[in-house]
């Protein structure tokens, strides 16, 4: 019994699993922020482009 315990209490694979979880939605929380920002770029661009396309006036 005290054997499983020293081999459960050295075993790392543990602590690698949580890093790379932490890592992942890290990742996932940069990608959502990055995609708001892109998505609001684009809305802006796409209402310049009604606005102009709005005052053009054909003679």
């Amino acid at each position: 019994m005290l054997g499983i315990l020293k081999s459960f209490r050295e075993d790392e694979s543990g602590a690698v699993t949580a890093d790379w979880v932490v890592l992942t939605a890290l990742v996932v929380g940069l990608s959502i922020g990055l995609l708001a920002v892109i998505t609001e770029a684009s809305n802006q661009g796409k209402r310049n482009i009604a606005s102009a396309i709005n005052t053009v006036t054909i003679d």
